[in-house]
């Protein structure tokens, strides 16, 4: 089973399973091997994968330009980088054990 989060040289890889539409907002935890995200924004024109950046910068503590989308553009499914954030620290942020 692959990990969540993890490390890819001086960057953190973090596998999000997007939930677009969302009533109320957030990071909903694990499931399976990816971090349940959702988000109010519809999945049109790049603004959910904008919305889900917003989100986990937020809930890191970190800038947006500090986050991009690795894959999973047009997926629900998608990973992402993270720069300036030990393993250890984003995992205490998101509540990941």
């Amino acid at each position: 089973m692959t990990d969540i989060l993890t490390t890819s040289g001086a960057e953190l890889i973090l596998r999000v399973r997007a939930v677009p539409g969302a009533s109320r907002p957030g990071i909903a935890g694990p499931i399976g091997d990816r971090l349940k995200v959702r988000i109010a924004q519809p999945p049109e024109g790049g603004r959910a994968n904008e919305a889900i950046i917003a989100l986990l910068a937020d809930a890191l503590g970190l800038p947006e330009r500090s986050i991009s989308l690795a894959a999973g553009h047009a997926s629900r499914d998608k990973s992402l980088r993270i720069r300036g954030l030990d393993a250890q620290a984003a995992r205490s942020r998101l509540g990941l054990p």
